[in-house]
């Protein structure tokens, strides 16, 4: 198991500090907690995935290259971005934290057209995905600590939900 040294969120309750519209000055924090969105009071996971699909609607333009290479970034710098916030806050995976819905949601996309229809099909995949946890996401969620653990889950439930996605877009086609 990786340890980011910060205790972890046991059945929603955290322990540390709660972060503050301050902690946006610090780059870090501010991808962190997805340019603010990770400070919204209510569901900021969904609110850090509305950040995502702001960050793919000003990348889509340039192409699939540029998506599977933001995509790739933000998964990669999103390790030691999340590890050094849930240090900060002193709550591994921290509500607040928001990044890895961003890469998540940007891995999601990539499975579909650039329709709003398909984008709003991978927002409520991904979310679901990421909410549910289903088996192996749960299992590598509980195991796995640190930058890599926070990012984990949701890279593959951006995965998850894609496959699924492509799955239905094939199915349509032979109809």
């Amino acid at each position: 198991m990786i340890t980011s040294g910060a205790p972890r969120m046991t059945e929603g309750i955290t322990e540390g500090r709660k972060p503050t519209p301050g902690d946006l000055r610090s780059p870090v924090m501010l991808l962190a907690l997805g340019f603010g969105t990770g400070l919204a009071r209510r569901a900021p996971g969904t609110w850090g995935t509305v950040a995502g699909l702001g960050v793919y609607a000003l990348i889509a333009p340039f192409g699939i290259e540029a998506l599977v290479l933001a995509a790739l970034v933000a998964s990669i710098v999103g390790v030691p971005i999340c590890g050094i916030a849930a240090r900060r806050l002193g709550v591994h995976d921290h509500p607040a934290i928001v990044w890895d819905e961003i890469a998540g949601i940007l891995i999601a996309l990539l499975f579909v057209p650039v329709h709003w229809a398909w984008i709003l099909a991978a927002f409520v995949a991904f979310r679901g995905f990421d909410i549910l946890k289903p088996w192996p996401i749960s299992w590598l969620d509980r195991r796995v600590d640190g930058g890599l653990g926070i990012m984990i889950d949701d890279i593959l439930a951006g995965v998850a939900a894609g496959v699924l996605l492509l799955a239905v877009g094939s199915l349509l086609a032979l109809l």
